[in-house]
């Protein structure tokens, strides 16, 4: 898999995410979001100079002007709930992609420090041959994302594979390694090094999804 770990290199995304991060500011849902949503248009934007182009002509009123425009038929992939504002920014930039979305959630059955990633619903085109583009803002255990992948499976072979994350735990990305196919990529905000008991990245953010819409009753 090959990681594209874009705080490697100074950017005004630090600015988005000391504020996803920040106590103060997150308590604001809609700025929450809204940095989310400016953090995928980042990483649509670095993730775009990957893609395959073709030299196209266009017709302007006082001439012709010769531009390469990508030659990918892009599907993206998002994870209920916590994914939407992500998936947002990234249909901001690939805005005539099609688009899944696909509810993986942590179920605790009853130890609070143990859970198994539960999946419900799944809306998907046709992946063959397409460049799937699977966003989830939080990359901790990476269960979610192997578990997504795993479900997508049976709508087709995709032409190649971008993982987008906002923040993600080195040991999660070790674990999806083993699961995605080797030319993958991971385009990635931050990485963080450890995981909690609970399988919470540290320092992370906390829970995006609550961040984002609200506090909700476990299941």
């Amino acid at each position: 898999m090959q990681i594209h770990n874009l705080s490697e290199q100074n950017s005004i995304l630090n600015t988005f995410i000391s504020e996803i991060r920040d106590v103060v500011i997150q308590k604001d849902s809609m700025r929450f979001r809204r940095n989310i949503e400016r953090i995928g248009e980042v990483l649509a934007y670095e993730m775009s100079k990957s893609l395959i182009y073709h030299a196209s002509t266009i017709e302007t009123p006082l001439g012709k002007s010769c531009v390469n425009l990508f030659d990918n038929d892009v599907v993206l992939c998002s994870i209920l709930r916590a994914g939407v504002p992500l998936h947002q920014g990234l249909l901001n930039y690939f805005d005539d992609a099609e688009n899944a979305f696909i509810s993986a959630y942590r179920h605790h059955r009853h130890d609070p420090e143990s859970f198994e990633i539960v999946v419900e619903y799944l809306a998907c085109p046709n992946l063959e041959n397409k460049t799937l583009i699977l966003a989830d803002p939080m990359l901790a255990t990476g269960q979610s994302l192997v578990s997504t992948y795993e479900a997508l499976k049976p709508f087709g072979i995709p032409k190649e594979i971008h993982l987008v994350n906002v923040i993600g735990a080195q040991d999660g990305i070790d674990f999806i390694d083993d699961y995605f196919p080797k030319n993958t990529h991971l385009w990635i905000a931050t990485v963080d090094d450890d995981l909690n008991s609970q399988g919470y990245i540290v320092p992370g953010l906390g829970d995006a999804g609550d961040l984002a819409f609200g506090e909700k009753l476990q299941r």
